[in-house]
């Protein structure tokens, strides 16, 4: 590895360090409830650094990994939107409060970071040790999408989760939650609290994850660094993203067909990249029209309203039970 670039990676992870450092330790020394106007600021923060790196990326390496990063960074971001969908499942799932959440993403997005790079290796070595496995990646985004554009409302089964079931049989865990903690000790022994399975089962979600994204952003690009960078900064936003948006996630309904989109036409990229590569900016508009469309959609197409229809003979717009419960004198 060259010098200068080995320079780049350490100067990069010494600063997802002190940002992550500075982030528990300053700004969320004291758990507290994230709001909104806290969270978009961090949003567009995290955004903005990403782009600054983006322009270091350019000065760099040039236009075409200028390019790369940005394309992974974006796509990265979108399916990162996927996660703020089960995050809130699982919260909601827990009866996780809101003052504690922050804490369950900060130290989730710790091991989602490890968790990636490693992804990220082994994927780039494995395509560069067996060449033929970007056909099977590239199918299996097809199908990952697919699945996802004709899955309905995604539901959520921590108890069916295997990482949650061994931990449960190794470690005993209190009845109710206690603070912030993760941990406390009851006499001797160390006890697991409510609020660490959450963050088990955020940690494992995020596998599944990473085995749909890491696919996706090695399409783009085979370069480490861009493709640990992009991915990265797209994490390190995640959870300022989750509090400006959780609200409103209900609002964009189609996102999931245009994530699902996105999906196919990477694999598709994946699959003819020996006879034809699709360039990079291409890339880039494709996928950025894609999330255009969708959000726009979301935002612009009403949304039906189930119709009621009445039961003739019935006083009302009654449900066939009320009906039989009225008939039968109920």
């Amino acid at each position: 590895m060259h010098l200068t670039e080995t320079l780049m990676w350490i100067l990069f992870n010494v600063f997802v360090i002190g940002m992550l450092a500075l982030d528990l330790g300053v700004f969320h020394r004291k758990a507290h409830e994230i709001k909104f106007k806290e969270a978009i600021t961090w949003s567009i923060i995290w955004i903005l650094l990403a782009l600054v790196f983006n322009v270091l990326v350019y000065f760099w390496h040039g236009t075409h990994a200028a390019l790369e990063f940005l394309t992974g960074y974006l796509i990265e971001k979108s399916l990162s939107m996927d996660n703020i969908f089960v995050f809130l499942m699982i919260f909601s799932y827990f009866g996780v409060k809101s003052l504690y959440q922050h804490k369950v993403l900060f130290w989730g997005i710790i091991g989602a970071i490890i968790m990636r790079a490693i992804f990220i290796f082994a994927g780039i070595t494995l395509i560069k040790i067996f060449h033929p496995i970007i056909y099977i990646f590239g199918l299996f985004l097809i199908f990952t999408g697919i699945k996802m554009g004709l899955q309905k409302d995604r539901e959520i089964h921590p108890e069916k989760n295997p990482v949650l079931k061994v931990f449960r049989k190794i470690f005993k865990i209190t009845p109710d939650y206690v603070g912030d903690k993760f941990f406390v000790k009851h006499g001797k022994r160390l006890v697991a609290t409510p609020l660490f399975v959450v963050l088990l089962v955020v940690e494992s979600t995020d596998v599944m994850f990473a085995i749909d994204s890491i696919p996706a952003i090695i399409a783009i690009t085979r370069d480490p660094f861009i493709v640990y960078t992009s991915n990265i900064f797209a994490i390190l936003g995640l959870r300022a993203l989750y509090f400006a948006i959780a609200g409103f996630v209900s609002l964009f309904r189609f996102f999931k067909y245009g994530l699902s989109v996105i999906l196919v036409f990477i694999g598709i990229k994946m699959l003819i990249s020996d006879i034809y590569k699709i360039p990079t900016l291409i890339a880039l508009i494709v996928v950025f029209s894609i999330i255009a469309i969708s959000i726009l959609a979301s935002v612009l197409i009403p949304e039906s309203k189930p119709v009621v229809v009445a039961n003739p003979g019935v006083e009302g717009n009654l449900s066939n039970e009320e009906e039989t419960k009225t008939k039968n004198g109920i």
